[in-house]
């Protein structure tokens, strides 16, 4: 008895028509990727907030991970104070897994996570939105609470890197976007 004969045809079609889906769906999303926005250069101007929740914010120098980190990153970053909030802003001009969840910065700089959830803005200004937790640092040391934000233009939120990320490749969501993380001392 031969494989063919132990095998129905629509299995059969199944396993034959699988790679030509999948192959398919490459060639889209490398298509959607090609019509995105290009990539700012290093003397294109990125306009960042100058107030916070009220407060006057200043720019603050990129440590040097973040720059190494911003050389191949497809956009700008600038980091921000109002003198107790630290924002990191990021201005993304197209989809990279570059942006990853901040829970995963903060784990790999050693801190503990807890308390995640999903939160509204306080302000409709600041989106809707947000994907808050808590991050420790040392036995009852330093403590953070941290939310991050995805926005694209016509203003649709995100507040998972994977989601957002699959709306741009797909076309679903159109760039430039904007991604703020916001980290407060408790």
């Amino acid at each position: 008895m031969t494989m063919f004969s132990r095998l129905r045809i629509p299995k059969l079609l199944a396993i034959l028509l699988l790679p030509a889906c999948a192959f398919w769906n490459a060639v889209e999303v490398y298509g959607v990727l090609r019509e995105t926005v290009t990539v700012p250069t290093e003397d294109s101007a990125v306009e960042w907030p100058t107030t916070w929740r009220g407060r006057s914010l200043r720019p603050l120098a990129l440590s040097d991970v973040e720059r190494r980190f911003a050389r191949g990153f497809p956009g700008k970053i600038a980091r921000l104070t109002d003198g107790r909030d630290m924002l990191i802003w990021r201005h993304i001009a197209r989809p990279t897994r570059m942006l990853h969840p901040a829970t995963d910065c903060y784990r790999a700089l050693g801190w503990r996570i807890r308390d995640e959830q999903l939160e509204e803005a306080e302000d409709n200004r600041q989106g809707g939105r947000w994907r808050c937790f808590v991050a420790e640092r040392g036995n009852g040391g330093e403590r953070l609470r941290v939310c991050e934000h995805i926005e694209d233009r016509a203003r649709r939120d995100f507040t998972d890197a994977s989601a957002w990320y699959w709306a741009a490749v797909t076309g679903q969501s159109v760039g430039p976007w904007l991604a703020v993380t916001v980290a407060s001392p408790l």
